[in-house]
């Protein structure tokens, strides 16, 4: 049995297209995020019923996931990089 090989300009743009956006400063913006709420999780920046629930609750779980998105995209970027290279290649380098 055949083994279907393709590769498209429609795959390539997408390709292209995803590797802008996570090496385009998602990753960058994560972090971002991640030091405003280490400052909001500060209770001498930021104190009172509301700060306490974000400090003990709302931003550990957020942080947690915005770790885990980062990772995630560390992870999409290095198959992305397996990826293009095989339609490329599929598709004769153009």
């Amino acid at each position: 049995m055949a083994t279907r090989v393709l590769s498209t300009e429609e795959a390539k743009t997408a390709i292209r297209q995803i590797q802008s956006i996570v090496n385009g400063g998602f990753t960058d913006q994560i972090t971002n995020l991640d030091t405003q709420g280490r400052v909001l999780s500060d209770p001498n920046v930021w104190d009172g019923p509301l700060a306490e629930t974000f400090r003990n609750g709302t931003w550990p779980e957020t942080k947690s996931a915005l770790d885990n998105a980062k990772q995630q995209l560390e992870e999409l970027r290095n198959q992305l990089d397996r990826i293009s290279q095989d339609i490329f290649t599929a598709g004769g380098g153009a």
